[in-house]
């Protein structure tokens, strides 16, 4: 590997607002605000809209959308079209 090409690695916060937790993980992401974390150390904090702590898919909350039945019902409104070539 070529010395000097890739960017500094080092531990940041990134905290999810939305669910109030935070996450302290290596990034090589910039931040001008900082946090305390519970080590008593001083580390770099970026806040993020969504992560795996508030994501409805990781949560469980997500909907599964029926789309057969949409189909079906778009076809009994609307009238099938074209022809079914299965």
């Amino acid at each position: 590997m070529r010395p000097d090409i890739h960017p500094e690695s080092r531990p940041v916060v990134f905290r999810d607002r939305a669910a109030g937790v935070a996450f302290l993980t290596r990034s090589t992401a910039r931040s001008a605000k900082t946090i305390e974390w519970e080590d008593g150390a001083v580390h770099p904090v970026i806040d993020v809209e969504i992560s795996s702590a508030s994501h409805p898919f990781y949560t469980g909350t997500s909907r599964v959308l029926d789309t057969a039945g949409r189909v079906e019902r778009f076809e009994r409104r609307y009238g099938r079209t074209a022809p079914n070539r299965h």
